[in-house]
């Protein structure tokens, strides 16, 4: 789930400025935590402590209000807890969904988890499906499956085109808040690199949501790599404060997961 907050900071400088290249800095000034890593970390948080994620997701929203979260998450905030979840299906059900695929212990399990957190306030076929395919990419890279092994089941299982080429998809995407026109794209992202950074650039250079395409892409890539590279967390790790960087840390010392240098005392590098 770490590489979905690094794809997230990374790429929160080219949601609005989008770049359609490989070559663009890493991180500059600018580089932020957004909605998506809030999100995230808010998923965590209730898959540790057994709390319903919806408490999780309206608690952390109040404390950062302005993280960029997007209109129809902001309704169901505003509609007090009793609000209806609402009917949809954007992406923002498959950017916060990593923690589920290492917190579950079976495929099956993380079907399950996925869904239960993701109606909250996706409440539709589409958004399910893209939590659910997210979710198990995650949980199969973690397992060691290959990425023939992954695209096969992402296929198969939700019935996602992964054979099209970003080079086929980059001159013409624009932004697209769907499940439907983002995970398959970021699927296509980790499939098409070389390593984790490789992962996050392809996500970043179609345009679009760039940096929820790089979360997504990001928390599988960290899952299949072993990790996020050391550079590139450092310079993550200085971009979260306390709270953020602390449920983060349990998470990954009660799931194992891969937490590079700079988890405990992080430092700027860029």
């Amino acid at each position: 789930m770490f590489g979905a907050i690094a794809g997230d900071v990374i790429g929160s400088v080219y949601e609005r400025n989008n770049v359609k290249s490989k070559a663009f800095p890493l991180f500059d000034a600018a580089s932020r935590f957004t909605d998506d890593t809030v999100l995230t970390v808010a998923v965590a948080r209730a898959l540790l402590a057994g709390e319903p994620p919806g408490r999780a997701m309206r608690e952390l929203h109040r404390l950062y209000p302005d993280a960029g979260f997007g209109p129809t998450f902001r309704a169901w905030i505003e509609a007090g807890d009793d609000a209806p979840a609402p009917k949809s299906a954007s992406n923002g059900a498959a950017m916060r969904i990593s923690p589920v695929g290492w917190a579950c212990a079976t495929l099956d399990e993380v079907m399950a988890t996925a869904e239960r957190f993701t109606v909250v306030t996706h409440d539709h076929p589409d958004g399910v499906k893209g939590a659910q395919a997210t979710a198990a990419a995650v949980f199969l890279a973690r397992h060691g499956a290959g990425k023939d092994s992954i695209r096969e089941h992402v296929e198969r299982a939700f019935g996602y085109d992964l054979s099209v080429p970003l080079d086929a998809v980059r001159p013409g995407y624009a932004f697209d808040l769907s499940c439907e026109g983002t995970v398959p794209h970021a699927i296509r992202a980790f499939l098409e690199a070389s390593d984790f950074e490789d992962a996050v650039r392809n996500a970043i250079s179609i345009g679009g949501d760039s940096d929820t395409l790089a979360a997504i892409a990001g928390a599988i890539a960290e899952a299949h790599w072993g990790g996020v590279p050391a550079p590139i967390a450092q310079a993550v790790w200085a971009r979260l404060d306390t709270p953020l960087r602390e449920t983060t840390q349990r998470f990954g010392a009660a799931y194992a997961l891969p937490l590079t240098a700079g988890a405990a005392s992080p430092a700027a590098s860029g």
